[in-house]
């Protein structure tokens, strides 16, 4: 068995020095599936069982203010061979990584961040204009385009977002949605940065934001100990974002933003709500594409609750 901090197996009656994992995610590549680890020392990619470390990249703290802490945070796959991980520096390094074998490289860093990476999101299969989003601490998004080089379609230091942590991002059908420390989830056109909807959501921090792919179905967590299922889509009249049909959305906060109007303006629909009893949730995923099930933990919770449909 392998630590998170190193190389060596784990002997008994050996101490060793343990890292805090900050994230793990499973990066779908066309040619391969790779489980990335992120924690205070270092960036770990495994084959897709955890059998066989295929890269290890340490992160280095002398480049770090002495009071900064030291972290990498955000995965995400990005353009069929790419994977994308944030630093706590602002930086986030592209990683090429090959159809099989152990040559993986830095390809590239992008460095448009003045805070700490918070999340990543892209969505494969749009390669091309605003595939790929990245999110800091200050509430920044920077929208990129991926490929050979990665190229700043918007954002950066001030842009898109608002004064307020910005802690889950997520890429569906085009619409880029936020989550942050307010409670607020944001849509955006990924395409343009418009903004198209917010809703209130959450009564504290949001922590986890995930998308069913096959239904546009938005899962929300956050330290309010409530799990939230929203429905996303778009008005197949006019392409913009419809976020259900009303009323649903608009007794939870949901509204339209001043640049929308006319009878295609969005709004919130809620789904379903669920309450973790005495838990600070800190992470939730879809369980399958149709968002059918969910699973959820929290803070201090040696356990993954899953929920599914009756």
């Amino acid at each position: 068995m392998r630590s998170c901090d190193g190389h060596a197996a784990l002997r008994p009656g050996v101490r060793h020095a343990r890292a805090l994992c900050r994230q793990a995610a499973w990066c779908v590549l066309p040619a391969r599936v790779l489980l990335v680890l992120t924690s205070h020392k270092g960036i770990q990619m495994y084959e897709s069982d955890g059998s066989i470390m295929v890269y290890w990249h340490a992160l280095d703290a002398t480049e770090h203010p002495t009071a900064q802490a030291v972290f990498a945070r955000g995965i995400a796959a990005a353009s069929g061979r790419f994977i994308c991980v944030g630093l706590s520096s602002g930086l986030v390094l592209v990683f090429d990584i090959p159809p099989k074998g152990t040559n993986v490289t830095v390809s590239e860093v992008l460095a448009e961040h003045s805070a700490a990476v918070t999340d990543i999101a892209a969505e494969l299969g749009h390669d091309g204009a605003g595939d790929l989003v990245s999110a800091d601490d200050s509430g920044a998004l920077c929208v990129w385009s991926s490929g050979e080089e990665f190229a700043l379609q918007r954002g950066g230091p001030g842009g898109a977002g608002i004064p307020c942590s910005c802690s889950s991002v997520k890429l569906w059908n085009g619409i880029l949605a936020a989550g942050y420390g307010n409670g607020q989830i944001r849509l955006y056109e990924a395409a343009s940065g418009a903004l198209r909807a917010r809703v209130d959501a959450h009564a504290r921090w949001i922590y986890a934001l995930d998308v069913a792919p096959a239904t546009g179905k938005l899962l929300s967590g956050a330290e309010d100990s409530f799990v939230h299922v929203w429905q996303l889509g778009r008005s197949p009249d006019t392409g913009d974002i419809e976020v259900g049909p009303g009323a649903p959305g608009a007794a939870r906060g949901g509204r339209p933003c001043a640049c929308c109007s006319g009878a295609a303006r969005p709004q919130i629909e809620h789904c379903h709500a669920e309450c973790v009893p005495d838990t600070q949730v800190c992470g939730a995923r879809f369980c399958d594409a149709r968002g059918a099930s969910f699973a959820v933990t929290g803070y201090d919770l040696a356990e993954i609750v899953r929920y599914s449909r009756a």
